[in-house]
């Protein structure tokens, strides 16, 4: 994909943000810059603070230092307007699977606020787009993750925020219905939003405008995927993920008090 990051405004900056819990360092004085209309991807292994920084962007958990704005709001002092303004899909399926995928999309419209005529403007736009015609009045349940996935997104993107978080959507989904759903995330991407995700699977982040690379707490890298790869002189993202995770590790104790690598 294209860099997008040159002429596109900013949609999510940090400067020095850091959050502890007692001694320990979830986030370390992350300084980041998303631009709208880009897919940002943010990698990491678990425990890399992947999770607390996007809780922290979200407006659901404050910094213990440091300064940032979502959407143009702060996140110091105007959580609330953030919430109202971005859309977020959890790592775990979180619609109500004894509603039909209608009720869902109701519901959380109302959430936000939305009256019938808005919603019914809203899903003239959604429901081509992600294909759910058919689905609206099946039960949830009865959906296979693919399309769970699908009416997931219609969720947190009803409202129409300017940019949405992904905490690793594709957990659990099978290959062909990755591929689309990433299809997806390039359509939202192409309407102008900014979208903001995590994932685990290396292939995935291929198709990010920009990835950064997560390390306790730290970004350890930060770039297009093909830039990334050229200046490490490796053929995949997950390659370069494992090279520099290691890379990162701090040294421990050698055999005779010295250290190792």
């Amino acid at each position: 994909m294209p860099d997008v990051a040159a002429e596109r405004s900013i949609a999510v900056r940090t400067r020095a943000l850091t959050r502890k819990f007692g001694a320990f360092t979830a986030v370390d004085s992350l300084d980041l810059e998303v631009h709208e209309g880009e897919i940002f991807g943010f990698l990491g292994a678990n425990g890399a603070g992947k999770t607390t920084t996007i809780k922290i962007l979200c407006g659901l958990l404050l910094p213990t230092s440091g300064t940032g704005t979502v959407a143009g709001f702060d996140i110091l002092t105007q959580s609330e307007d953030i919430k109202r303004s971005i859309g977020y899909m959890s790592q775990k399926f979180s619609l109500y699977d004894d509603l039909s995928v209608r009720e869902n999309l109701e519901f959380y419209a109302g959430l936000y606020g939305m009256g019938p005529g808005r919603l019914a403007r809203r899903l003239d736009d959604l429901v081509p787009r992600l294909q759910l015609a058919d689905h609206l009045d099946k039960v949830t349940a009865s959906l296979p993750m693919g399309w769970k996935q699908r009416v997931a997104v219609a969720a947190a993107t009803v409202h129409d925020p300017a940019i949405v978080f992904l905490d690793e959507p594709t957990g659990g989904v099978d290959p062909v219905s990755r591929r689309a759903f990433w299809g997806l995330i390039d359509g939202l991407a192409r309407s102008g939003k900014t979208v903001f995700v995590t994932t685990h699977y290396m292939d995935e982040a291929e198709y990010c405008h920009r990835i950064s690379v997560m390390n306790a707490g730290r970004i350890i890298a930060l770039g297009s995927p093909a830039d990334l790869k050229a200046q490490a002189g490796l053929a995949t993202i997950q390659d370069l993920f494992l090279s520099l995770v290691r890379r990162d590790q701090p040294a421990g104790p050698g055999p005779h008090g010295g250290t190792s690598r």
